[in-house]
């Protein structure tokens, strides 16, 4: 008898596994399929940590999207969103905002969200910021556009997304680390 439940508690782990694993990789590939093709007048740029006032590789990936995609779509605005940490010199805003000026993307095309420490307030301060619209597009790192789009969703946005990379560096840490978020999100919707 000892030895049945045994095997059913390892079967039940091995499956809690592989939904843990499975489920969220199903979603942040499926994420990532729904290209921007500037059909969105806004998108919005996530923020990622600065190392004193210049962008991390990650939010430089972001941003290198963020140009391409600008320089495709004239028409699109731009919203930088992310507050400054407290090892930060500046706000993420601040530090996309100065880095997609010296690309030459015009002032009036960006608007800064300054006070987010997190990808639900990233969203729930830039609904603030925008009229009322359909939907935005996001940009941000490969993993992180499930949770995103989700969050988008609870606030009434239909969304496409442009793809960044994830720095090789950082990229088995935050795979593993975003599963546990998108549960959280899923649970809590925030």
């Amino acid at each position: 008898m000892k030895k049945i439940i045994g095997v059913v508690i390892v079967g039940l782990l091995l499956g809690g596994f592989v939904l843990f694993w499975q489920i969220p990789k199903e979603r942040m590939n499926k994420a990532q399929q729904v290209k921007a093709n500037g059909s969105y007048e806004y998108a919005v740029i996530l923020g990622a940590k600065v190392n004193g006032e210049e962008p991390s590789l990650s939010l430089r990936y972001r941003l290198e999207a963020a140009t391409d995609y600008a320089n495709r779509y004239p028409h699109v605005q731009f919203v930088l969103s992310g507050g400054q940490g407290k090892d930060e010199g500046i706000s993420e805003a601040q530090a996309m905002y100065n880095y997609l000026i010296k690309q030459g993307i015009a002032k009036d095309r960006l608007l800064l969200e300054d006070r987010s420490t997190s990808t639900y307030e990233n969203l729930k301060y830039t609904l603030e910021l925008l009229p009322e619209i359909e939907g935005v597009t996001i940009i941000s790192s490969d993993y992180h556009l499930a949770r995103a789009r989700f969050l988008a969703r609870q606030i009434g946005w239909n969304t496409d997304v442009v793809v960044a990379k994830t720095p090789e560096v950082v990229k088995k840490k935050v795979w593993i680390r975003e599963r546990l978020a998108l549960f959280k999100t899923w649970l809590f919707r925030k």
